[in-house]
């Protein structure tokens, strides 16, 4: 019985190594850019995954919430000029940057960030970049929301600017799904990367203000016909106006803090919080992801198609060798 047992886990053992191999074939196609790689920094700075993920595993213990807020960062970051961590940047010169802008005006993580940066620098100086840094902090986010792990490239280079108008470029909260198609479009990411990255809402919680306009007609009840009638009634008594700033909902009621198929769930049923996760009910391919995902019997493929779109985002107008550099304080050029 015990060799037998011995044998089983030697060939399970041999199973997960070719399906990590597979699965990092199948990424490199992804993300595999001039100067971008997986194991970049195997020499530099050969623990600096570890570092990263033990201090974001800390932070995400301490207050959950910022598991979402480490995602959205990589995304917005992402979406408007590649990911360079120029949404980390403050203001040097009194010209607002991309995080003083209207649709960056709720994120959060920035000090946790800064938190692992300080680590990172104490044992590896100048080796590890604010961009490679959110990319892993949002892959670590989601692991530690039960969610799926991936391998993720590195080498990318920080940005030298920053600047708020350049946040057009983000997929708006109350996009329709023709101009969230071509939002996405526009970096690279076709309609299937679109439904399963939406899924990132499955963590955290929206203001009141991003989807006010699917309760009210100004300060008339008036309901959005594509949200369900029931739920909206009990947003109401969350938000109870398109001036309610304070308050907030969670994306993906009763799951907000883990990981999983349940946002799905939520926009097949007209639960979708915000107007683009309605939105996903109104294209063939789209709706039919969302429904399909939100039977639960295909939580395993939903993990390696969100594995797979989160490689492809995270390559977005990379900056490489000479193109940037590495930042010290990610909130500052050097």
């Amino acid at each position: 019985m015990a060799r037998r047992q011995r044998v089983e886990a030697r060939e399970m053992a041999a199973l997960l190594t070719r399906l990590s191999l597979a699965l990092a074939a199948l990424l490199s196609g992804c993300a595999a850019q001039p100067g971008i790689r997986f194991g970049y920094y195997d020499k530099t700075c050969p623990g600096a995954e570890g570092i990263v993920f033990r201090e974001t595993a800390r932070i995400v213990r301490a207050s959950p919430d910022l598991a979402a807020s480490l995602l959205r960062l990589h995304y917005h970051d992402c979406f408007v000029q590649g990911c360079d961590a120029s949404v980390l940047l403050d203001s040097a010169d009194g010209s607002p940057t991309e995080k003083d802008a209207i649709p960056n005006a709720s994120l959060r993580g920035f000090d946790a960030v800064a938190r692992v940066k300080d680590k990172l620098e104490k044992a590896c100086p100048a080796t590890i970049s604010c961009a490679d840094l959110l990319a892993l902090m949002a892959r670590d986010a989601v692991v530690l929301s039960k969610g799926p792990s991936w391998p993720v490239a590195l080498g990318r280079r920080d940005g030298r600017t920053s600047r708020a108008e350049n946040c057009g470029e983000l997929p708006p909260l109350y996009g329709n799904i023709t101009v969230m198609i071509e939002v996405f479009a526009a970096k690279g990411l076709d309609v299937k990367d679109l439904v399963v990255l939406s899924a990132g809402h499955t963590l955290g919680k929206a203001h009141c203000s991003s989807f006010a306009d699917r309760l009210y007609n100004g300060s008339i009840r008036s309901t959005d016909p594509t949200l369900d009638g029931r739920y909206a009634d009990r947003l109401r008594m969350r938000c109870r106006g398109p001036g309610d700033s304070g308050a907030a909902a969670e994306m993906d009621a009763g799951s907000c803090g883990t990981f999983d198929t349940s946002y799905y769930r939520q926009v097949a049923r007209r639960r979708g919080l915000l107007r683009s996760d309605a939105g996903l009910m109104e294209h063939p391919f789209t709706g039919a992801y969302v429904r399909r995902a939100a039977t639960g019997r295909y939580d395993g493929e939903f993990f390696r198609d969100f594995r797979v779109s989160m490689a492809k985002m995270g390559a977005i107008g990379v900056l490489t060798g000479n193109q940037g550099k590495i930042r010290t304080k990610c909130n500052l050029v050097n």
